[in-house]
């Protein structure tokens, strides 16, 4: 269950208590098309009771149902910025979205003492049809702000997002990072008590993504509780105070932000491979063997591995994410952003390449997400895969950084300086 108490911030109680908080769900069942507005209307009401009535005797599991959440429970104070983590999977986004009312859990319960605002996957709470700025008023009153609050804040907001030339055009036109500049500019100026932020903010471009860290320091420096999830582990050393590991839906370790993040960098070097239908079967990187010494200007390619089952598969997406050793996102590649989404034989060894030009990585081991869809139905996602090494190369004037200077790239490049002036002089030699 739910409960919010009041609108002042209490420093003598939690701002968020979880207990044994679980959500489940069903994999592959639709929901119902076409309903009535009196079938809308009778789920509607009846949904409490059903809750109440699963309350205490979960029904039993079956090959349809995957819990996201099981038994999660913690604590964050008032003024304390809480960094999540985990690998993909882990339950880190389906938490964010049981505290932020935007579903429900199947049991335990979450009481949240605060405004919450939260940024989460593109377009969560904005309305497609309206404007930039009847979004933020809109957003302003789902908070229980009154008008003329949203209205004293509402040129910073703008300031912020730096959208100002669009403030009037439907935001169903706007593209993703322009989503993410007004819906962070809203989340984080509309004064709530808590701040919930979720990886989202990869999307905008690096500027961007410094102005949002900046805020949120000066939303935590002012008193308010932020939830911050992110892969990004030097930003979340950064601006967090304590943080907590998310494993398979459950709370695996917390307590201060650096001695977590080491210990997550520490113990999770395995494939965490999450099967949602055996539909495929990931063979892994199948030419790993010539990617063990890569040099920084080499060009390269990735070859995954797969067996399809007995069912075809139709409009397959596999998309890759490349992280570095502080596990910095290095380079994501979307399928469909090169080529048609293709169907796959039944019971078949398929090859997949991904070819890459010279990336001038930094010496290090790369490690990757894969996932795997065909059309909107996932089929899997393997975490935390060994991909290729980038080998030290100095002869080739490659600069080589001490750990805490290494870069994510390493370019060859030289220094040129020029000196004019108008009397003699020049560069000193």
């Amino acid at each position: 269950m739910w409960r919010e108490a009041g609108q002042l911030i209490n420093m003598s109680k939690p701002a968020i208590i979880v207990e044994n908080l679980s959500k489940r769900y069903r994999i592959g069942l639709k929901e119902k098309a076409n309903r009535t507005f009196g079938e809308a209307l009778y789920d509607t009401v009846a949904a409490p009771f059903r809750r109440l009535k699963n309350l205490g005797h979960a029904q039993a599991d079956g090959e349809d149902t995957f819990w996201a959440l099981k038994d999660v429970s913690f604590e964050v104070q008032p003024g304390e910025v809480v960094g999540i983590i985990g690998r993909n999977g882990a339950g880190k986004s389906t938490l964010l979205k049981v505290l932020s009312r935007i579903t429900e859990p199947t049991s335990g319960r979450a009481v949240i003492h605060g405004r919450v605002g939260s940024l989460l996957e593109v377009g969560t709470g904005f309305h497609p049809e309206l404007t930039g700025r009847e979004n933020i008023y809109l957003n302003g009153a789902i908070l229980g702000m009154k008008r003329a609050e949203i209205t004293r804040k509402f040129d910073e907001i703008v300031a912020f997002s730096e959208i100002e030339k669009f403030l009037d055009t439907p935001v169903k036109r706007y593209s993703s990072g322009m989503y993410v500049r007004l819906a962070f500019a809203v989340a984080a100026h509309l004064e709530p008590e808590i701040l919930i932020v979720d990886e989202v903010l990869a999307v905008g471009d690096v500027e961007f993504q410094r102005k949002c860290l900046g805020k949120m320091k000066d939303v935590a420096g002012c008193g308010r509780t932020v939830l911050f999830v992110s892969h990004q582990m030097n930003a979340v050393e950064s601006l967090c105070t304590k943080a907590l590991i998310l494993s398979e839906g459950r709370v695996a370790a917390s307590g201060l932000a650096g001695e977590v993040v080491r210990d997550y960098l520490q113990h999770n070097k395995g494939v965490t491979l999450k099967v949602v239908t055996k539909a495929v079967e990931f063979l892994g990187v199948l030419n790993r063997h010539s990617l063990d010494s890569v040099a920084a200007t080499d060009s390269f390619e990735v070859a995954l591995g797969f067996r399809t089952g007995p069912e075809e598969l139709n409009a397959v997406r596999i998309d890759m994410e490349l992280f570095n050793e502080r596990r910095e996102r290095v380079i994501h590649t979307r399928m469909k952003y090169t080529m048609r989404p293709p169907n796959m034989r039944p019971n078949s060894d398929v090859k997949c390449r991904i070819i890459f030009p010279p990336l001038h990585l930094s010496p290090g081991a790369y490690r990757a997400t894969v996932w795997m869809s065909a059309g909107r139905t996932p089929l899997f996602w393997a975490d935390d895969v060994d991909v290729l090494t980038v080998s030290a190369t100095p002869a080739l004037d490659i600069p080589v950084y001490e750990e805490d200077y290494r870069p994510v790239l390493a370019p060859a490049y030289r220094y040129d300086l020029q000196c004019c002036s108008s009397g003699d002089g020049g560069l000193a030699t």
